[in-house]
Protein backbone atom coordinates (compact mmCIF):
# COMPACT_ATOMS: atom_id res chain seq x y z
CA UNK A 1 0.00 0.00 0.00
CA UNK A 2 1.21 3.39 -1.31
CA UNK A 3 1.61 5.98 0.88
CA UNK A 4 -0.72 8.73 1.72
CA UNK A 5 1.15 12.12 2.65
CA UNK A 6 -0.27 11.02 6.13
CA UNK A 7 2.55 12.06 8.70
CA UNK A 8 4.01 9.93 10.97
CA UNK A 9 3.90 9.88 14.94
CA UNK A 10 6.30 7.94 17.61
CA UNK A 11 4.61 6.68 20.77
CA UNK A 12 4.98 9.70 22.56
CA UNK A 13 2.78 11.54 19.78
CA UNK A 14 5.20 13.50 18.17
CA UNK A 15 4.88 14.34 14.30
CA UNK A 16 7.92 14.11 11.98
CA UNK A 17 7.58 16.58 8.98
CA UNK A 18 11.04 17.47 8.57
CA UNK A 19 14.53 15.65 7.63
CA UNK A 20 17.93 16.95 8.37
CA UNK A 21 20.50 15.14 6.10
CA UNK A 22 24.08 14.65 6.31
CA UNK A 23 25.85 14.40 2.72
CA UNK A 24 29.24 14.38 3.97
CA UNK A 25 31.79 14.06 7.23
CA UNK A 26 34.20 15.85 5.04
CA UNK A 27 35.15 19.71 6.37
CA UNK A 28 37.29 22.60 5.20
CA UNK A 29 37.25 23.78 8.90
CA UNK A 30 38.45 21.96 12.18
CA UNK A 31 35.90 23.46 14.81
CA UNK A 32 37.13 21.46 18.04
CA UNK A 33 33.40 21.34 19.66
CA UNK A 34 31.84 20.17 16.27
CA UNK A 35 29.58 16.76 17.06
CA UNK A 36 29.81 15.97 13.45
CA UNK A 37 26.06 15.06 13.85
CA UNK A 38 26.12 12.80 16.28
CA UNK A 39 28.06 10.19 13.82
CA UNK A 40 30.96 7.94 14.18
CA UNK A 41 32.50 5.93 11.84
CA UNK A 42 30.58 6.52 9.08
CA UNK A 43 30.99 4.10 6.15
CA UNK A 44 31.08 5.95 2.86
CA UNK A 45 28.77 8.52 1.49
CA UNK A 46 25.42 8.39 -0.41
CA UNK A 47 25.26 9.03 -3.98
CA UNK A 48 22.59 12.04 -5.49
CA UNK A 49 20.60 9.05 -6.99
CA UNK A 50 20.05 7.69 -3.14
CA UNK A 51 19.41 10.41 -1.64
CA UNK A 52 16.83 11.15 -4.09
CA UNK A 53 15.32 7.93 -3.04
CA UNK A 54 15.06 8.79 0.10
CA UNK A 55 13.44 12.37 0.02
CA UNK A 56 11.12 10.42 -2.14
CA UNK A 57 9.99 8.17 0.57
CA UNK A 58 10.04 10.62 3.10
CA UNK A 59 8.10 12.81 1.14
CA UNK A 60 5.62 10.00 0.73
CA UNK A 61 4.84 10.28 4.59
CA UNK A 62 3.96 14.30 4.12
CA UNK A 63 7.87 15.43 4.92
CA UNK A 64 8.25 18.37 3.22
CA UNK A 65 11.14 20.03 5.00
CA UNK A 66 14.66 18.82 4.32
CA UNK A 67 17.78 20.44 5.95
CA UNK A 68 21.51 19.60 4.53
CA UNK A 69 24.15 19.27 6.76
CA UNK A 70 27.93 17.35 7.23
CA UNK A 71 30.50 17.66 7.67
CA UNK A 72 30.49 20.72 5.23
CA UNK A 73 27.65 20.06 2.50
CA UNK A 74 29.28 22.07 0.28
CA UNK A 75 32.33 19.75 -0.17
CA UNK A 76 30.68 17.87 -2.35
CA UNK A 77 31.27 18.39 -6.14
CA UNK A 78 27.76 17.37 -6.93
CA UNK A 79 25.99 19.32 -4.41
CA UNK A 80 24.26 21.08 -6.81
CA UNK A 81 22.23 17.26 -8.69
CA UNK A 82 21.68 16.49 -5.23
CA UNK A 83 19.82 20.05 -4.66
CA UNK A 84 18.20 19.78 -7.82
CA UNK A 85 17.12 16.12 -7.39
CA UNK A 86 15.60 16.62 -3.92
CA UNK A 87 13.68 19.80 -4.20
CA UNK A 88 10.48 18.62 -6.82
CA UNK A 89 9.62 16.25 -3.70
CA UNK A 90 9.38 18.91 -1.07
CA UNK A 91 8.26 22.14 -0.06
CA UNK A 92 11.75 23.62 1.01
CA UNK A 93 15.36 22.46 0.57
CA UNK A 94 17.98 24.31 3.46
CA UNK A 95 21.10 23.81 4.43
CA UNK A 96 23.88 24.16 6.74
CA UNK A 97 26.85 25.32 5.52
CA UNK A 98 30.42 27.04 7.34
CA UNK A 99 29.82 29.43 4.34
CA UNK A 100 33.40 29.15 3.22
CA UNK A 101 32.51 27.85 -0.37
CA UNK A 102 29.56 29.23 -0.59
CA UNK A 103 30.10 32.57 -2.34
CA UNK A 104 30.84 30.78 -5.97
CA UNK A 105 27.86 28.39 -5.54
CA UNK A 106 25.16 30.47 -3.80
CA UNK A 107 23.29 31.35 -7.50
CA UNK A 108 23.61 27.87 -8.81
CA UNK A 109 22.21 26.54 -5.57
CA UNK A 110 19.11 28.71 -6.21
CA UNK A 111 18.40 28.03 -9.02
CA UNK A 112 18.84 24.77 -8.18
CA UNK A 113 15.87 24.62 -5.86
CA UNK A 114 18.22 25.57 -2.48
CA UNK A 115 15.73 28.22 -0.70
CA UNK A 116 17.57 29.13 2.44
CA UNK A 117 21.18 28.68 4.63
CA UNK A 118 22.49 28.59 8.33
CA UNK A 119 26.33 29.83 7.93
CA UNK A 120 28.00 28.85 10.91
CA UNK A 121 29.64 31.81 12.27
CA UNK A 122 31.22 31.91 15.36
CA UNK A 123 32.61 34.98 16.11
CA UNK A 124 33.07 38.57 14.61
CA UNK A 125 37.00 38.70 15.34
CA UNK A 126 39.19 37.02 12.44
CA UNK A 127 41.64 35.93 14.98
CA UNK A 128 39.40 34.02 17.22
CA UNK A 129 37.35 32.96 14.24
CA UNK A 130 41.22 31.20 12.98
CA UNK A 131 41.53 30.10 16.77
CA UNK A 132 37.84 28.08 17.00
CA UNK A 133 38.10 27.26 12.72
CA UNK A 134 41.37 26.45 12.21
CA UNK A 135 41.42 28.15 9.38
CA UNK A 136 41.82 31.42 7.85
CA UNK A 137 38.41 32.06 6.14
CA UNK A 138 36.67 34.69 7.85
CA UNK A 139 36.57 36.89 4.96
CA UNK A 140 35.23 33.98 2.78
CA UNK A 141 32.82 33.23 5.14
CA UNK A 142 31.67 36.79 5.16
CA UNK A 143 31.03 36.97 1.10
CA UNK A 144 29.33 33.46 1.40
CA UNK A 145 27.10 35.52 3.60
CA UNK A 146 25.93 38.19 1.64
CA UNK A 147 26.00 36.36 -1.57
CA UNK A 148 23.58 34.10 0.03
CA UNK A 149 21.51 37.47 0.92
CA UNK A 150 22.15 38.88 -2.97
CA UNK A 151 20.59 35.53 -4.12
CA UNK A 152 17.59 35.36 -1.77
CA UNK A 153 18.59 32.33 0.04
CA UNK A 154 16.31 33.97 2.91
CA UNK A 155 16.01 34.05 5.73
CA UNK A 156 20.09 33.96 6.23
CA UNK A 157 20.48 32.15 10.00
CA UNK A 158 24.06 33.01 11.52
CA UNK A 159 24.35 30.09 13.77
CA UNK A 160 26.60 30.63 16.58
CA UNK A 161 27.65 27.67 19.28
CA UNK A 162 27.91 29.71 22.17
CA UNK A 163 31.00 28.59 24.55
CA UNK A 164 32.38 29.89 27.74
CA UNK A 165 35.45 31.28 27.42
CA UNK A 166 35.86 31.30 23.48
CA UNK A 167 33.31 33.70 22.62
CA UNK A 168 30.72 33.95 24.92
CA UNK A 169 31.96 37.77 25.56
CA UNK A 170 30.99 38.55 21.72
CA UNK A 171 26.64 38.04 22.18
CA UNK A 172 26.73 42.20 21.55
CA UNK A 173 28.80 42.06 18.67
CA UNK A 174 26.87 39.24 17.05
CA UNK A 175 23.41 40.55 17.58
CA UNK A 176 24.79 43.89 15.83
CA UNK A 177 26.35 42.51 12.86
CA UNK A 178 23.68 39.93 12.37
CA UNK A 179 21.29 43.03 12.03
CA UNK A 180 23.42 45.37 9.81
CA UNK A 181 23.83 41.79 7.53
CA UNK A 182 20.06 41.60 7.53
CA UNK A 183 20.36 38.16 9.17
CA UNK A 184 18.91 36.22 11.82
CA UNK A 185 21.44 35.20 14.60
CA UNK A 186 20.76 32.19 16.17
CA UNK A 187 22.32 31.57 19.23
CA UNK A 188 23.09 27.57 20.25
CA UNK A 189 23.99 26.13 23.13
CA UNK A 190 26.87 23.80 23.37
CA UNK A 191 26.38 20.11 23.35
CA UNK A 192 29.73 18.26 24.46
CA UNK A 193 28.32 15.19 21.90
CA UNK A 194 31.99 14.38 21.54
CA UNK A 195 34.11 15.70 24.29
CA UNK A 196 31.73 14.38 26.94
CA UNK A 197 31.80 15.88 30.89
CA UNK A 198 35.40 17.48 30.71
CA UNK A 199 34.01 19.72 27.42
CA UNK A 200 30.44 20.13 29.31
CA UNK A 201 32.48 21.77 32.40
CA UNK A 202 34.93 23.91 30.35
CA UNK A 203 32.45 25.60 27.57
CA UNK A 204 29.06 25.27 28.18
CA UNK A 205 27.37 28.31 28.82
CA UNK A 206 23.86 28.82 29.93
CA UNK A 207 21.71 31.13 27.97
CA UNK A 208 18.71 31.05 30.09
CA UNK A 209 20.21 34.75 31.21
CA UNK A 210 20.72 34.95 27.57
CA UNK A 211 17.27 35.05 26.69
CA UNK A 212 16.07 36.66 29.96
CA UNK A 213 17.95 39.75 28.49
CA UNK A 214 16.91 39.40 24.98
CA UNK A 215 13.12 39.30 26.69
CA UNK A 216 13.62 42.36 28.20
CA UNK A 217 14.82 44.16 24.78
CA UNK A 218 11.81 42.67 22.56
CA UNK A 219 9.09 44.22 21.41
CA UNK A 220 7.49 40.68 20.96
CA UNK A 221 8.80 36.69 20.93
CA UNK A 222 7.45 34.34 18.63
CA UNK A 223 7.41 30.54 19.77
CA UNK A 224 8.49 28.08 16.57
CA UNK A 225 6.96 24.84 16.52
CA UNK A 226 10.08 23.12 16.24
CA UNK A 227 11.32 22.66 19.77
CA UNK A 228 9.20 25.08 21.24
CA UNK A 229 12.62 27.28 20.25
CA UNK A 230 11.97 31.40 20.78
CA UNK A 231 12.80 33.81 18.70
CA UNK A 232 13.40 37.35 19.41
CA UNK A 233 12.46 40.40 17.65
CA UNK A 234 14.66 43.18 19.33
CA UNK A 235 13.79 46.97 19.64
CA UNK A 236 16.44 47.80 17.58
CA UNK A 237 15.72 45.90 14.86
CA UNK A 238 17.72 42.54 15.24
CA UNK A 239 16.16 39.08 15.41
CA UNK A 240 17.66 36.51 17.75
CA UNK A 241 16.47 32.75 17.89
CA UNK A 242 17.92 30.61 21.24
CA UNK A 243 18.53 26.85 20.64
CA UNK A 244 18.79 25.63 24.40
CA UNK A 245 18.31 21.67 24.17
CA UNK A 246 20.79 20.51 26.93
CA UNK A 247 18.77 19.02 29.99
CA UNK A 248 15.28 20.29 28.45
CA UNK A 249 12.52 18.34 28.08
CA UNK A 250 9.91 20.80 26.43
CA UNK A 251 13.13 21.38 23.67
CA UNK A 252 12.78 17.17 23.11
CA UNK A 253 9.59 17.09 23.55
CA UNK A 254 8.33 18.97 20.64
CA UNK A 255 11.10 17.58 18.20
CA UNK A 256 9.96 17.00 14.55
CA UNK A 257 13.19 15.75 13.10
CA UNK A 258 14.42 12.42 11.47
CA UNK A 259 17.85 12.07 10.88
CA UNK A 260 19.72 10.48 8.04
CA UNK A 261 23.28 9.93 8.17
CA UNK A 262 25.63 10.37 5.67
CA UNK A 263 26.36 7.11 5.11
CA UNK A 264 22.64 6.55 4.72
CA UNK A 265 21.08 5.06 7.93
CA UNK A 266 18.14 6.41 9.55
CA UNK A 267 18.60 8.28 12.61
CA UNK A 268 15.90 9.23 15.60
CA UNK A 269 18.15 10.80 17.91
CA UNK A 270 21.44 13.23 17.93
CA UNK A 271 22.41 12.27 21.21
CA UNK A 272 22.19 8.31 20.36
CA UNK A 273 23.84 6.15 17.78
CA UNK A 274 22.38 3.16 18.82
CA UNK A 275 19.41 2.74 17.28
CA UNK A 276 19.70 3.73 13.78
CA UNK A 277 18.18 1.56 11.16
CA UNK A 278 19.40 1.36 7.84
CA UNK A 279 18.49 2.50 4.72
CA UNK A 280 20.64 3.11 1.82
CA UNK A 281 21.53 -0.49 2.13
CA UNK A 282 18.31 -1.50 1.17
CA UNK A 283 18.30 0.90 -1.99
CA UNK A 284 21.51 -1.13 -2.64
CA UNK A 285 19.94 -4.44 -2.80
CA UNK A 286 17.15 -3.47 -4.93
CA UNK A 287 14.26 -3.49 -1.88
CA UNK A 288 11.23 -2.63 -2.65
CA UNK A 289 9.43 0.57 -2.04
CA UNK A 290 7.38 -1.02 0.64
CA UNK A 291 10.53 -2.03 2.44
CA UNK A 292 11.82 1.83 2.38
CA UNK A 293 8.66 2.89 4.07
CA UNK A 294 8.33 0.06 6.66
CA UNK A 295 12.39 1.21 7.66
CA UNK A 296 10.94 4.90 8.24
CA UNK A 297 8.13 3.30 10.20
CA UNK A 298 10.83 1.50 12.60
CA UNK A 299 12.99 4.30 12.67
CA UNK A 300 10.38 6.94 14.04
CA UNK A 301 9.13 4.10 16.45
CA UNK A 302 12.36 4.38 17.74
CA UNK A 303 12.15 8.03 18.56
CA UNK A 304 12.15 9.05 22.26
CA UNK A 305 12.80 12.66 24.12
CA UNK A 306 16.63 12.35 25.31
CA UNK A 307 15.84 14.94 28.17
CA UNK A 308 12.87 14.42 29.86
CA UNK A 309 11.24 15.58 33.54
Amino acid sequence: MACTNTLLHDRFGRPVNSLRVSLTQRCNFSCFFCHREGETKPNGEMTPREIEDIVAVASGFGISKIKLTGGEPLMRADIVEVVRRIAPHVDEVSMTTNGSLLAGKAAVLRGAGLRRVNISFHSTSPENFHKITGRDAFSDVKRGIYAAIENDLCPVKLNVVVMKGVNAGELEQMMEYSKDANAILQLIEYQPIQRGAEGWNRYHYDLRPVEEMLRARSTSVEEREMHRRRQYHLEDGGIVEVVRPMHNSEFCSFCTRLRVTSDGRLKPCLMRDDNLVEAVSLIRRGASRRELEDAFREAVSRREPFWRD
